[in-house]
């Protein structure tokens, strides 16, 4: 009878410790399979390495500027954003070229008319001075890139007229043909650099208007102003330094007198001529009359298409133009280059002015000191 309850006792235990394991699984599964609601989303306290601080430099996040520029299938574009880009240099423009005995220098109306269809046709659009300096080309991808200068500032390149009790652009000057184009072609460019001489005073823009209202009126469309010396002095001939600061620092201080806070910023060589090279850091910058200058280019008179700024061989010193077609045609001016232009050795865009991109193996050429943060591809 006892073996019999010993028995009994023995069982009873074995099932009471049987259902204890069984009611413990389901919690052992739970706690490994599941995480509890309220359990910490962050790692625990303890050592660890700190989360950086949320910074404060808005270009780290900020969105670019513009439109994203989509993205481009090179095989098609073949961007080439080492290739030349044409200067062109304009002098004179009139209604009829037989009215002139210049043969060279000077274009009418119409034939400059002409020629913005046809640059707009080839792919060219126009860019300013201070995006070419900069390499801030942001032309759409295929197209090539192109800076328009002039020189003397006659009264055929722009003049105000008074319309309806207001200041215009004369529709029969280059800039009123050129509004009119890009009103017509907006994603052609309104651009282009005026090189002045200040002694000419009202000569300068000849028409109705102040020279200040003249000047203002370039500006505020998008042109720009550069120095072109006081007296279309031939710094060729120049004898000291002091002549040349005042023949570029005179221009500059009449500007400033003119329009305080503008300045120029770039030159156009009269006649080409090049100071002797001992008095070349004189042209680069300078001081007159407690009135500072500097050029960031110095443009030649010139007979071929300039290498863009990132190039190895860039000089600002001395850059190369184009000489618009005159009355004649002449060996190496604008007529003569265009059909020369061709896609193989002149600048094309890949339309996103934040990256320089050329065919592999001429990377070489890139100056990677002028590339300011912008990234070089190759393909």
């Amino acid at each position: 009878m006892k073996r019999k309850w010993i028995r009994l006792l023995i069982i009873l235990i074995l099932a009471v410790a049987l259902l204890i394991i069984v009611s413990c699984k389901p919690e052992k599964r739970r706690s490994a399979d599941a995480k509890p609601t309220d359990a910490p989303t962050t790692a625990p306290a303890g050592p660890h390495t700190p989360a950086p601080e949320p910074t404060t430099t808005p270009e780290v996040t900020r969105a670019p500027e513009g439109p994203t520029p989509e993205p481009v299938d090179y095989s098609v574009v073949q961007p080439n954003e080492i290739g030349e880009i044409p200067i062109v240099m304009f002098h004179n423009f009139i209604e009829n070229l037989d009215e002139t005995t210049d043969d060279e220098f000077t274009t009418s109306f119409q034939e400059f008319e002409e020629l913005l269809e046809t640059l707009y046709n080839q792919g060219f659009r126009l860019i300013s001075m201070r995006d070419f300096i900069e390499h801030n080309i942001t032309v759409p991808a295929g197209k090539i890139p192109m800076v328009f200068t002039f020189d003397d500032g006659s009264s055929g390149q722009f003049n105000l007229i008074e319309e309806n009790g207001k200041l215009v652009a004369n529709p029969r000057s280059a800039v009123g043909i050129m509004i009119r184009f890009h009103q017509k072609h907006p994603d052609f460019g309104l651009k282009g650099i005026f090189y002045l001489n200040m002694d000419k005073e009202l000569k300068t823009f000849e028409g109705a208007g102040t020279l200040d209202e003249r000047l203002s009126f370039l500006l505020s469309h998008g042109f720009e102003i550069g120095n072109h010396t006081w007296g279309h002095f031939n710094l060729e001939t120049a004898k000291d330094t002091l002549q040349i600061q005042e023949t570029l620092g005179k221009n500059e201080k009449r500007l400033r007198e003119i329009m305080p806070g503008v300045r120029f910023y770039s030159l156009a060589l009269p006649f080409g001529g090049k100071a002797p090279q001992e008095l070349a850091d004189a042209v680069n910058k300078g001081d007159y009359d407690g009135v500072a200058y500097e050029n960031e280019t110095i443009m030649a008179v010139g007979y071929l298409p300039s290498v863009p700024s990132i190039h190895i061989d860039y000089d600002p010193t001395y850059v190369r133009r184009i000489r618009s077609k005159g009355k004649i045609d002449v060996k190496f001016d604008l007529a003569y280059w265009l059909p020369l232009m061709t896609r193989d050795r002149m600048y094309i865009s890949d339309g996103n002015p934040g990256t320089v991109v050329v065919p592999t193996g001429m990377e070489k050429s890139v100056a990677p000191d002028k590339l300011n943060g912008k990234s070089l591809v190759t393909y």
